[in-house]
C-alpha cells in the first residue's frame, strides 16, 4: 500500500499516531499493545528521510520521538483531551446518581443533559474547587 501525504500531513500523521498510542498504552505497563509500538516506530523511522531528524531518538536499536518531539506541545494535547474526558465523565456520573439513573433511557437523555450542563458549567468557574466528599 503507498500513501501519498505532503510533508506537513506527514508530520500531522506523526502526532495522530503518537496520541493514539500514548491513550492505548500509556498505562498498561509492560502488557503494552506491541503492535501499535512497532508502527510507531516504523513511522518516526521516516522522519531523518523528510528533514525531521529532531522528532527522533534511538535507544537499544530502537526508533522513539524524541525528547524535543514529546516537549514540543503534543502532551499539552493529550492534557488538554484528558481534562475534557475527566469532567464530561464526573458530570455524568453525579448526574447519573441525582436522576437516580443506571442505565441510559432515550427519555431520560433531555433532564440528563440539562444537569450534566449544569455541572459542566460549575467545573467551568470553579474547576475541582467546588467538589466536597464527606466519607
Amino acid at each position: 500500500m503507498n500513501i501519498e501525504l505532503t510533508e506537513k500531513e506527514f508530520r500531522r500523521l506523526l502526532d495522530l499516531v503518537y496520541i493514539g498510542n500514548w491513550i492505548l498504552n500509556s498505562a498498561r505497563g509492560e502488557d503494552r499493545f506491541e503492535d501499535y509500538d512497532l508502527l510507531q516506530e516504523k513511522l518516526f523511522a521516516l522522519c531523518p528521510g523528510h528533514g525531521m531528524r529532531s522528532l527522533v531518538q534511538r535507544w537499544q536499536g530502537h526508533i522513539f520521538p524524541s525528547q524535543a518531539y514529546e516537549e514540543g506541545g503534543i502532551h499539552e494535547a493529550i492534557a488538554d483531551y484528558e481534562d475534557a474526558v475527566f469532567f464530561n465523565i464526573l458530570a455524568e456520573e453525579l448526574a447519573r446518581r441525582d436522576l437516580g439513573l443506571e442505565d441510559s433511557d432515550p427519555e431520560d437523555f433531555t433532564e440528563l443533559s440539562e444537569r450534566m450542563e449544569e455541572y459542566l458549567a460549575e467545573f467551568d468557574r470553579n474547576g475541582l474547587g467546588a467538589i466536597h466528599i464527606d466519607i
